[in-house]
């Protein structure tokens, strides 16, 4: 059986009876043990962002370093951070705010940013739907608990709005796509490629992206303390590949493309879906990497307390040393 049919036998199991025990024979069963010296795991999401990751692991940058990088697609946060937090992972690639969650529970910092969503996600609506006030009252779809819910939740507030002045329909970014390209519901939360797919077909409009909210939607990668104390030159190695495939990609941009698509594959696999999603991303070289995890990530690591906090009812104080070295980007 496949990584990715086994991936979806295990969340579709962990959905019908979400068990401590059913939880971590899935966990171990997509991702094995973690790494040692000269070798990392993560575990991420289909996701463009990711792309650098493979295109480093893909032109040999980490192996000139002495590292090995195995990458995992596990298609749900709460898995591949279950699968950290029990050692069974090195690392996670995903969004500030949803690591940041996960902190309070387990030592790990971010040690590079990979990129932020710029225009890759967005808010579809019909044509009545002019402003984020107009959307008081009406139902509108999103994943509850995911980087849509925050990134919506931070376009209401924006506005003088919050979760509770919508009918809030609890669905996967997919689901609400489809949902509102078939008329049943009124609004919805997505990415790409469904935004594009819903702008071709005339079926409403994208009211808003995630270009108008830039720096909010960031994906890092972060790894377990254990790993950053232990495995220092392999952490330095990780880095110094990401940074050198982002700059293959602003020189070689369509062959980048072509070997970041065969890696992270899935509905990226065909590359020129890949070079279109790679439009509404902007990845993060040296300098962006300074300047962000150098102080500016602090703002969003705010937002990000104040938002799960009020959304999950529980306190939420994640600090920026707690979360951020910088030790390896420089």
């Amino acid at each position: 059986m496949g990584t990715h049919m086994q991936i979806k036998n295990a969340i579709s199991a962990i959905r019908r009876k979400s068990t401590g025990t059913l939880l971590a024979a899935s966990i171990a069963m997509l991702t094995g043990t973690a790494a040692s010296a000269g070798e990392l795991s993560i575990g991420h999401t289909t996701w463009v962002g990711y792309g650098t990751l493979y295109l480093a692991r893909d032109l040999g940058y980490f192996k000139e370093k002495g590292l090995d990088v195995d990458l995992k697609v596990i298609e749900e946060a709460s898995m591949y951070m279950a699968a950290q937090a029990s050692g069974h992972l090195d690392g996670s690639a995903s969004t500030v705010d949803e690591i940041l969650k996960y902190r309070p529970k387990f030592c790990f910092q971010s040690v590079v940013a990979l990129d932020e969503s710029y225009g890759g996600d967005g808010l579809l609506v019909g044509d009545d739907v002019n402003s984020i006030a107009d959307l008081k009252g009406k139902r509108v779809a999103v994943n509850e608990g995911s980087v849509s819910q925050f990134w919506l939740s931070y376009l209401l507030k924006q506005n003088g709005m919050s979760m509770s002045d919508l009918k809030v329909q609890n669905m996967t970014a997919d689901d609400a796509a489809s949902a509102f390209m078939a008329g049943r519901i009124p609004a919805a939360v997505t990415w790409e490629p469904n935004l594009s797919m819903a702008k071709s077909r005339h079926t409403g409009k994208v009211l808003v992206d995630s270009a108008a909210t830039p720096g909010v939607i960031v994906d890092v990668v972060a790894l377990s303390c254990d790993v950053i104390k232990n495995q220092p030159e392999d952490v330095e190695a990780l880095v110094d590949g990401i940074y050198r495939a982002v700059e293959y990609t602003k020189q070689h941009p369509q062959k980048a493309y072509e070997i970041m698509a065969k890696g992270v594959g899935g509905y990226l696999s065909d590359p020129k879906d890949f070079a279109e999603a790679a439009a509404n991303v902007r990845f993060y070289d040296k300098a962006m990497n300074e300047k962000l995890l150098g102080g500016d990530i602090k703002q969003l690591i705010s937002t990000a307390n104040e938002t799960w906090s009020k959304l999950q009812g529980t306190e939420l104080n994640v600090t920026y040393d707690q979360l951020v070295t910088t030790a390896f980007i420089e």
